[in-house]
């Protein structure tokens, strides 16, 4: 429960003038004093009155009043999307659910127009910072209060070796904790308890979102869970492989111009014919594309060009399509790169650069085997056996056991990008066919259930296809539920229809992009019909082939 600080007893004085500087600091407009949200019970409290209010198990370091249009956002894309941000109180605070931990929280609770109902916002990558553009903004817009963490490993994930408690934060923790928190100060502040939660996130907020129904199946109503890392260890893995492939020699890097010529390719023979549109730039269903490196021009005497691949960059680009595998027993670690995702952000250019690649993703390897770990002699077999043994309890989330969730109601909307280079969705197929067959069967896992595949869309968001439908990191939020995922998930969990179909925009389209297409809920995949195939129109949902996807072993599911 939450202690407003004008009700304690005994706040030290050093606390409160630390919780006083700390609203200084952070207030840039009105005061927070005398502000109580608009629709309020008798039981509400001022904002203000949040300041230093002790938590169970940490404690607030700030509240202050944000005026409509006030936020200070730290980057221009930020300004542009926060500009019209409804007025909101604003509660920073610290959790310390162990000695070693110090989990950074934020809670926006708008001072009018409240929906009645709190939000959870995931993170991204290591985390190590409050991520206001996944969601929070957003959320707001729609009338959440929101809530999102920094998931315990400020100022960076890399600085937590040694560090075991602060895994467990990153792991599972951090996530919960912030949940308990922020529903106790929605509660405080607007003086009810009845409200549902949701939680949306993509990649490590895709983790979190499905670790959360796992661990802690009270902590949410309806859970949005995008492109999610879930599968931790191996997904870090995977990155080592592909890096170590692109890596192998000076000449195996493949450029970006390299790259945008393979997916070209594979897109010439394959798109059409796999129930898209003639003219689309992205596959509908990759699993019709049998596409190789061996179909991609060889470059003349071996000397490297744009258009074309050397011996080394075909080698390369095998090892990345073949996904990485125990090279003792051949056993499946995780799902290869997706013919057509090549040339999208977080794909083999990002990941084979040493400058920013082993900084970003090889903290898994850092905890176990020190920051100096020898990536080259990485071995697949025994070091990945010792790498589960230490993490993949604290960082997975493979369960499939959601019957606690699905008793009390809950209802969960998967969804993933079928161009997504980072996680690719052969992964996330296989977890929802998994899910599946622990309920019993399809038809008993889609009563709370759903995943959604989404033609041409990178990780999380963009890409070539229709990717916007009011998911985390898109700046449009129509509220309409048969075009805004969130607004869907809150209809079905309040008693309205399960969704079957949602109608995905692009944010900029041109002559060559859909203006508009349905993404539809698996086994069934867009369809085109006939018409204008820039518009949604022209296409059905249709069932497409259940399944086909490369499938870890069951030992890397652990």
């Amino acid at each position: 429960m939450v202690r407003p600080a004008s009700t304690a007893r005994n706040t030290p004085l050093p606390m409160a003038l630390a919780a006083a500087l700390a609203i200084t600091a952070l207030s840039t407009a009105a005061s927070a004093a005398d502000f109580r949200p608009e629709g309020a019970t008798q039981g509400a409290v001022d904002c203000a009155a949040l300041a230093g209010s002790v938590l169970d198990g940490g404690r607030v370091t700030a509240a202050v009043v944000v005026p409509a249009g006030g936020f200070a956002a730290p980057d221009a894309d930020l300004a542009r999307r926060a500009a019209d941000l409804p007025a909101f109180c604003r509660v920073s605070a610290t959790a310390r659910p162990s000695l070693d931990s110090a989990v950074g929280i934020e809670i926006w609770m708008p001072l009018a127009g409240w929906n009645g109902r709190f939000l959870g916002t995931g993170n991204g990558g290591g985390a190590g910072a409050i991520p206001y553009q996944m969601g929070m903004i957003e959320g707001l817009k729609r009338g959440f209060a929101v809530a999102t963490t920094d998931m315990g490993t400020a100022p960076d994930i890399n600085l937590t070796v040694g560090k075991p408690e602060r895994w467990r934060d990153f792991g599972y923790r951090a996530t919960h904790e912030m949940t308990r928190h922020a529903k106790a100060l929605v509660q405080t502040f607007y003086g009810r308890a009845d409200f549902n939660s949701y939680f949306a996130g993509c990649s490590t907020g895709g983790q979190q979102a499905l670790d959360a129904i796992l661990r802690f199946p009270d902590d949410y109503d309806g859970v949005l869970a995008g492109d999610p890392g879930n599968n931790r260890t191996h997904v870090a893995t995977a990155f080592l492989w592909n890096y170590n492939a692109l890596n192998e020699t000076p000449e195996s890097r493949l450029t970006a111009a390299n790259l945008a010529m393979v997916s070209r390719r594979v897109i010439a023979a394959c798109a059409g014919k796999d129930g898209g549109a003639a003219g689309d730039r992205f596959l509908t269903d990759p699993r019709l594309c049998g596409f190789t490196e061996d179909d991609l021009p060889k470059c003349i005497d071996d000397i490297a060009g744009d258009d074309c691949l050397t011996q080394p960059q075909r080698r390369a680009l095998r090892k990345l399509y073949a996904g990485p595998v125990n090279p003792r027993t051949n056993e499946r670690i995780y799902a290869g790169l997706t013919p057509g995702s090549e040339d999208q952000p977080l794909g083999p250019v990002m990941q084979g650069d040493p400058a920013i690649w082993p900084a970003q993703q090889f903290y898994p390897f850092s905890w176990v085997f020190g920051p100096g770990f020898f990536r080259a002699g990485f071995d697949f077999d025994r070091d990945l056996d010792q790498l589960d043994a230490r993490l993949a309890g604290t960082l997975n989330a493979n369960g499939v056991d959601m019957a606690a969730f699905a008793r009390r109601g809950g209802k969960l909307i998967l969804y993933t990008g079928l161009a997504d280079p980072a996680v690719p969705y052969e992964e996330v197929v296989h977890y929802y066919d998994r899910l599946s067959a622990a309920q019993g069967g399809s038809e008993a896992a889609r009563q709370f259930a759903r995943l959604f595949l989404v033609p041409g869309m990178g990780h999380c968001f963009g890409g070539p296809g229709a990717t916007d439908f009011g998911q985390p990191f898109t700046s449009s939020a129509s509220g309409e539920p048969d075009s805004d995922v969130l607004s869907a998930l809150v209809a079905w969990t309040e008693g309205g229809a399960a969704p079957d179909r949602l109608i995905a925009s692009h944010p900029e389209p041109t002559p060559e992009t859909p203006v508009d297409r349905p993404i539809c809920a698996y086994p069934a995949l867009p369809a085109y019909r006939g018409g204008d195939p820039r518009r949604a129109d022209a296409f059905a949902c249709r069932v497409a082939a259940q399944g086909h996807v490369r499938a870890p072993a069951e030992r890397y599911l652990n």
